[in-house]
């Protein structure tokens, strides 16, 4: 019998889920184009940090961020429960492993919006197999400082230190797989739905061709003896 095929050409059912992070200097990008990325297919799911700051304007607790007192927090990172986590602009930040390792197991893709040193934790850690890592860099660094001004998130002490601490984000762009410039959106967008697809065909990915090699040397030698 024949399986059913998904989009990118994976037998239905039967792919590894990818952990697709995306990482960036503030201002370039990345959570937008994450957004973009779980529109364009509803069967990703975003990985839900956990966070020691204080909920902004309009933001959930279990929704956008998992908000934790700092006690609470280094108790989860003490019991290895974190796949990945850091300290950023005086916060800890991090990605409890439980979920991730669920979805991937039910292949599932689950999409990250974290950092260098998130980014490094996670390819060395034992789902590092399965992860596919992209660096989102801006056109310019003006044009960096002037989107963090734009969107209006931030006091100008704050967007001062999140430009300080830009060079050494982008210094960082050598560890990811895939490093894409957003000059303009729509054109990074489809370049990144590409990077997406072909990923999800990696050998690693599809379980499922092991069985089918076996199979089909088993015909091969009963051709062979015929």
């Amino acid at each position: 019998m024949t399986m059913a095929t998904d989009a990118t050409g994976s037998k239905s059912g039967s792919r590894r889920g990818l952990l697709i992070i995306l990482s960036s200097p503030s201002g370039a990008g990345k959570s937008t184009l994450a957004r973009r990325l779980m529109e364009w297919d509803p069967s990703l799911s975003f990985s839900v940090s956990a966070t020691t700051r204080q909920p902004r304007p309009g933001e959930a607790d279990g929704e956008d961020y998992h908000f934790l007192a700092e006690p609470a927090f280094k108790s989860l990172g003490a019991e290895g429960a974190m796949l990945e986590h850091a300290h950023v602009f005086g916060h800890f930040y991090g990605s409890p492993e439980a979920p991730v390792r669920e979805a991937i197991e039910a292949g599932r893709d689950v999409v990250f919006d974290i950092d260098w040193q998130g980014a490094i934790q996670i390819l060395n850690s034992p789902l590092g197999l399965h992860t596919l890592s992209i660096f989102i860099l801006p056109p310019s660094i003006p044009e960096l400082w002037r989107r963090l001004i734009d969107r209006g998130q931030d006091s100008a002490e704050v967007i001062t230190k999140r430009m300080n601490k830009s060079w050494d984000e982008i210094s960082h762009w050598r560890g990811y797989e895939y490093v894409l410039v957003n000059d303009d959106l729509d054109v990074t967008f489809e370049r990144l739905k590409l990077i997406v697809s072909a990923e999800r065909l990696r050998r690693e990915q599809q379980p499922w061709l092991e069985d089918h090699v076996r199979r089909l040397h088993q015909e091969f030698e009963k051709g062979s003896r015929g």
